[in-house]
């Protein structure tokens, strides 16, 4: 099994938190849409005849694209790739594209699964966060959705917004809640440099929360999550049994995947490709029957700690025993002392040979994923 991943890089507005490749200049949309198809036309042998189970329409905006845009995209895949009936076609959308007449154009183009960016129900968090839609058209959005026959839902919220206290943290909990979703992404506000809000912490305008508060805001959302009948199968991901994202997942899973626009990645198992992130040489290649990518070839070091960051984040584990097997890690030799650590302090724990973060554990993944990685 495998997946495709589109990245459409064009938004109406930045985001001030944003660091991802987009463009608020729709001028070359069109022939950004034209080149992806061609994209997909030269590359299908890449996934080398699996079937894809999973197609993503990530960005930027996706929701921007007309229905005849995203028609002759699907038609695409379909034509030059082996399609699962059952695929699962999800596209990411903003609040404020999502009319009950552009609701219909998507369900009418195949899509089954809606990622919607709410990020938050609070007018002046948004405003904060330069979104383009409103706290009325969070709710507005994902009740119309479900009206139009979409019972795949899943939204964004963000969390770490720095506030006096966590009143408002639960006033979204509660209205994400009241919403009946079937699957949550919820992420801590990261300042990246080269953003919005990066520039102005830097000039002393803006001041982020501090890690206690942030991760004050996580234990929160795990204990209100487990209470509403969700699981976390990842970090930031939670859902209703049987409604985890497949196209993620198998991301975490080491599945192969094609991924396809300017700034896209794919991934084989042996390589990595990286399209190049700038809209008019991503057109002006494929013009020329070309795609542009760098290629980075994976050892099995590599391979391992991309397992070993995967698959701590994730409800499934890092299975000791694969790590043996397909990379020649034995951590129970090579890490055993860290191991005992993390088990003493209550970080992690260690079940029929498979190593899981504990709650605990997972508000420091990062360092101990870090501690863990082969050099």
């Amino acid at each position: 099994m495998a997946g495709i991943y589109l990245h459409i890089p064009f938004c109406k507005q930045a985001c001030h938190y944003c660091d991802f490749h987009f463009s608020t200049s729709m001028g070359l949309k069109e022939a950004t849409v034209q080149a992806i198809a061609h994209e997909l036309k030269l590359r299908q042998n890449y996934l080398q005849g699996q079937q894809v189970e999973t197609i993503y329409f990530g960005g930027g905006t996706p929701s921007l694209l007309q229905l005849q845009e995203l028609q002759l995209l699907l038609a695409t895949i379909q034509s030059f790739y082996i399609v699962s009936d059952k695929a699962e076609i999800t596209l990411e959308a903003n609040p404020d594209d999502l009319t009950p007449q552009k609701l219909k154009e998507l369900k009418t183009a195949g899509i089954n699964r809606l990622s919607i960016g709410l990020q938050s129900f609070h007018e002046p968090y948004l405003r904060l966060m330069n979104r383009a839609h409103t706290a009325t058209e969070s709710l507005q959005c994902v009740q119309d959705a479900q009206a139009a026959g979409f019972s795949n839902i899943t939204v964004d919220l963000i969390y770490g917004i720095p506030a006096p206290d966590h009143t408002q943290w639960h006033q979204d909990l509660d209205k994400l809640f009241a919403l009946g979703v079937q699957h949550v992404s919820c992420y801590a506000l990261t300042i990246e440099p080269d953003t919005a809000l990066g520039r102005w912490s830097k000039k002393g305008k803006f001041k982020p929360a501090e890690d206690e508060f942030t991760a004050q805001q996580f234990e929160i959302l795990l204990e209100r999550m487990a209470q509403e009948g969700f699981v976390q199968y990842e970090i930031s991901n939670f859902c209703k049994p049987g409604y985890e994202s497949k196209h993620n997942s198998n991301y975490w899973r080491g599945i192969h995947y094609l991924g396809v626009g300017p700034s896209a990645h794919s991934f084989n198992g042996s390589s990595r490709q990286y399209n190049v992130a700038h809209n008019k040489k991503y057109t002006d290649a494929l013009k020329q029957d070309t795609v542009p990518f760098e290629v980075e070839e994976l050892s099995l070091t590599d391979q391992a700690n991309d397992y070993l960051l995967t698959s701590l984040r994730t409800t499934w584990g890092c299975d000791l025993a694969r790590m043996k097997s397909d990379y020649h890690i034995d951590f129970r030799s090579s890490h055993s002392q860290y191991l005992q650590e993390l088990q003493t302090k209550e970080l992690a724990l260690i079940q029929d040979d498979v190593l899981y973060l504990t709650d605990k554990g997972k508000l420091l993944a990062d360092q101990v994923t870090l501690e863990l990685f082969i050099g």
